[in-house]
């Protein structure tokens, strides 16, 4: 099965194209938010890198966020009108759960952060299985960063394998000191996981779909307003 993997939730415009979960090529470029004219050139590289066509593709790996709000809608329009003329399969996946695939060690437990800004942050919870792939503990949220080392806290660990935390996504080093002082043996993932990866991105979703988990409809995950409908809101209520 050759997959066609779209990552633009951050400043990251990434295209992998892999076969199964091995990957064939990646192509991932900082473009912070200028993902409108980026997506399709990448998407046109990556096709002609490989010899293929997006009439070779099988399943379309699309992240769903969070993250930026214009980046996600424009990597779930792309993937819909590339499935809708094609018939192709879609499936949705969100950051947090690219960004965990990402810890290949022998982490049970992971908690993705991605930094929200002042002080706020986008956070889930997950045990690895044996062969790697990822069970949800703590589904998607967006909280204070203090509110979700609280909520880590206080979750079950006891009922758990391995109670060490490994931390992986930008929020972790954002908030290294923090997550520290609670969690004091837990594992910061390196740098080089900080970021998003449209290769995890494809893995994840290669794994969904072999699942047989149904799949559902491809929609962003937005955890919070954007900015400017809370501005928006904010002027109303002060009329």
């Amino acid at each position: 099965m050759k997959i066609l993997s779209i990552d633009t939730s951050s400043d990251v415009c990434g295209v992998s194209i892999l076969e199964n979960n091995n990957l064939i090529e990646k192509f991932d470029e900082i473009t912070k938010e200028s993902h409108s004219q980026k997506l399709m050139p990448i998407i046109e590289n990556a096709f002609r890198k490989t010899n293929l066509t997006i009439n070779d593709i099988d399943l379309i790996v699309c992240d769903v966020g969070p993250g930026s709000f214009t980046g996600i809608r424009i990597g779930v329009a792309t993937t819909k009108a590339f499935c809708d003329s094609k018939n192709i399969t879609s499936v949705g996946i969100s950051s947090l759960k690219a960004l965990a695939y990402s810890i290949k060690d022998n982490s049970n437990i992971i908690c993705s952060i991605i930094n929200a800004k002042n002080d706020n942050c986008y956070f889930a919870l997950y045990e690895k299985n044996k062969d790697n792939t990822l069970d949800t503990l703590i589904e998607p949220e967006a909280e204070n960063i203090d509110t979700a080392l609280s909520i880590l806290n206080s979750y079950n660990l006891d009922t758990l394998d391995n109670k060490v935390i490994s931390f992986v996504g930008d929020g972790s080093k954002v908030y290294e000191d923090k997550i520290l002082e609670i969690f004091p043996n837990s594992i910061i993932a390196d740098d080089k996981y900080a970021i998003l990866d449209s290769y995890y991105l494809g893995t994840a979703g290669f794994d969904k779909y072999s699942s047989g988990e149904e799949i559902e409809e491809l929609l962003p995950l937005y955890l919070k307003k954007p900015q400017a409908q809370i501005q928006l809101e904010k002027k109303d209520i002060s009329k």
